[in-house]
């Protein structure tokens, strides 16, 4: 029984983290800017929002945040109305 519902809290786990925000370089957003944005909308710490603002302008994407469809929406829209070019998948 309690290896049933181990089973049934690892699917509920994986399943509310299995989407991703991208974000994708582009030529017109500062360094500085992505990093705020980051740390406001996606509540990373600076560290974390540098490194993923770094891996975005050298490999043109990163994942910068991962959970539900639901939580992740809001925050790519808020994402997006400030100019910065991301994706839910």
């Amino acid at each position: 029984m309690l290896k049933q519902a181990e089973q049934v809290k690892q699917r509920k786990k994986t399943v509310s983290n299995d989407y991703h925000i991208v974000l994708y370089n582009d030529d017109v957003n500062t360094f500085d800017f992505v990093i705020e944005s980051l740390m406001e909308i996606c509540n990373h710490e600076r560290e974390q929002a540098e490194q993923c603002s770094i891996i975005v302008h050298n490999n043109g994407r990163c994942s910068v945040k991962d959970g539900s469809v639901s939580v992740l929406q809001p925050m790519c829209k808020a994402l997006n109305q400030r100019g910065l070019t991301e994706d839910v998948k």
